[in-house]
C-alpha cells in the first residue's frame, strides 16, 4: 500500500494515498470523543460535531453547507467514544476547495448562539428517537453497565438537560482541553500529487497554533459481572451479553477480531447466525462484536428474539461460546475463517472513503499503516491453540455481564 506522510509543526500529521479516480477523499480524525468529557460535559463532544457547520469567521451556515453541495460533493462527520471526524467527498478539481473548508470549520467556528439553540432541540429529537429504537439503545446500555461512573460507558448523544446547559464559553473549553494538534491526522485518497497535498496543508493548518496533548486519558477500573433485566413492553425482547476484551494496542487483538467474525460477523454463515437464525429460526437479529479502546475494549453478542425465546437464545450462544473455548478449530475451519475475514479486508478496503478513514485512523493510532500483505501475514501466523487462548480469555461466561430487554 503506497501512501505518503508529512507531520507540521504544530504536530498536526498528513497521510495521503494517491489513488486514479475522478473522486476524491479527505477528513481529519481528531483523537477526542465522548471519553474525554467531564461529567458536567456530557454530550458536548456530539454537539460539538454538530454546531461546527453553523458557522465561521467567514462564512453563515448556508455557505458551509453549500461550498461543496455547489460542486457535487459531500460533507459530512461523526462522533465516537474517543475520536471526531469532519470528512468529505468531492471531484478531485475541488482538492483545495475541500481542505480549506475542512480547515475553517475546524479551527475557526464561531458557534453562533442563535444557532446553538436551534441544534440543541434537533439533538433532543436524536435523542428521543434513539430512545425510541431498543436495538440501537442496548448497546450504550451494556456499555454503561461494563463501565460504571467511568466516561467511556456514557451514551454520545449525552441527556436533554446535560444539552440544554451548554454556552459557547463551555465548546471553546472542551476544545482548547482536548482538540490537541499533535492528536490530529488530515487524511485523503486521491489524485493529487503529495507535494501539493503538503504545500496546501502548510498553508491551511500550518498557522494553527500548538497544542500538544500532556495528560493521559484516565485508567479504568474493572467491574463485577452483572445481570439486569428491564421490562421494556417491547413485542421483541433484546439480549446483550458480554465483556472487557483487549485494548487496541494489545498483541492479541488480531486474534480475537477473527474470532468475532466466526462466531458472529456479517458473514451469514456466522456460527451464532447458522444456529439461532437458520436452523433455529429463532432470530432475525445476531451478530457479535469486538470494539478496542485505549485501555480496555469490548467484546459483546446482541441479539433480538420473541420473549418466550429468550432462555433458549441464551442457551444456544453460551454453547457456541463455550465450543470456541473447549474445542480447537480444525485445520480446515482454521483456513476458512482466515481466507473469510482476509476477503472481508481486502473488499472494504476497495472502498475508497473506508480506506481514507483506515488509513487515517491507523496513522492516528499507531503512527503506520500496515500493508494488506503484512496483515494478511498476521493472520496466517495464527494458530488454533492461540484461537483457543484468546476464546479462554474474553469469552468466559463467567466473566460477561448480561442485559435483557423484555
Amino acid at each position: 500500500m503506497e501512501f505518503f506522510t508529512h507531520t507540521l509543526d504544530n504536530g498536526i500529521r498528513i497521510i495521503h494515498k494517491p489513488e486514479a479516480g475522478e473522486v476524491s477523499y479527505s477528513g481529519i480524525i481528531i483523537n477526542a470523543g465522548s471519553r474525554d468529557e467531564e461529567e458536567h460535559e456530557h454530550g458536548m463532544a456530539h454537539f460539538i460535531e454538530h454546531v461546527v457547520f453553523k458557522g465561521t469567521l467567514k462564512r453563515r451556515a448556508f455557505h458551509v453547507l453549500s461550498r461543496l453541495e455547489d460542486v457535487g460533493g459531500e460533507l459530512n462527520a461523526y462522533t465516537t467514544k474517543e475520536e471526531t471526524c469532519i470528512y468529505a467527498t468531492f471531484l478531485k478539481e475541488d482538492y483545495q476547495r475541500s481542505m480549506e473548508l475542512i480547515a475553517d470549520i475546524t479551527f475557526h467556528s464561531t458557534f453562533p448562539e442563535k444557532e446553538l439553540v436551534k441544534e440543541k432541540e434537533v439533538i433532543m429529537d436524536e435523542i428521543n428517537s434513539y430512545k425510541d429504537s431498543p436495538a440501537d439503545l442496548i448497546f450504550d446500555d451494556f456499555e454503561e453497565l461494563l463501565y460504571p461512573n467511568h466516561p467511556i460507558g456514557r451514551n454520545i448523544l449525552g441527556t436533554p438537560e446535560m444539552l440544554k446547559t451548554f454556552t459557547r464559553k463551555d465548546i471553546y473549553r472542551f476544545i482548547q482541553n482536548n482538540y490537541h494538534t499533535d492528536q490530529m491526522v488530515y487524511c485523503s485518497v486521491g489524485q493529487q500529487d503529495f507535494k501539493r497535498v503538503v504545500k496546501l496543508a502548510e498553508k491551511y493548518f500550518g498557522s494553527i497554533p500548538e497544542n500538544k496533548r500532556q495528560v493521559k486519558r484516565s485508567p479504568i477500573a474493572k467491574s463485577e459481572p452483572k445481570v439486569v433485566v428491564i421490562d421494556k413492553e417491547t413485542y421483541q425482547s433484546h439480549i446483550m451479553l458480554g465483556g472487557i476484551a483487549y485494548d487496541y494496542n494489545h498483541p492479541k487483538r488480531l486474534g480475537l477480531h477473527l474470532l468475532n467474525n466466526l462466531l458472529g460477523g456479517p458473514g451469514m454463515n456466522s456460527r451464532l447466525n447458522m444456529s439461532l437464525r437458520e436452523k433455529k429460526g429463532i432470530a432475525y437479529n445476531i451478530e457479535s462484536s469486538y470494539s478496542a479502546f485505549y485501555g480496555t475494549g469490548v467484546f459483546s453478542v446482541y441479539l433480538g428474539t420473541d420473549r418466550k425465546n429468550v432462555d433458549k437464545s441464551l442457551k444456544i450462544v453460551y454453547a457456541e461460546l463455550n465450543k470456541l473455548r473447549n474445542n480447537s478449530l480444525g485445520s480446515m475451519q482454521l483456513h476458512k475463517a482466515k481466507k473469510q475475514l482476509k476477503g472481508q479486508i481486502a473488499i472494504s478496503s476497495e472502498n475508497k472513503e473506508s480506506l481514507m478513514l483506515n488509513i487515517g485512523k491507523s496513522f492516528l493510532l499507531y503512527n503506520k499503516v500496515d500493508s494488506l500483505p503484512h496483515i494478511y501475514n498476521k493472520i496466517d501466523e495464527l494458530s488454533a491453540s492461540d484461537l483457543l487462548h484468546i476464546a479462554n480469555e474474553c469469552m468466559n461466561p463467567d466473566n460477561m455481564s448480561q442485559l435483557i430487554y423484555l
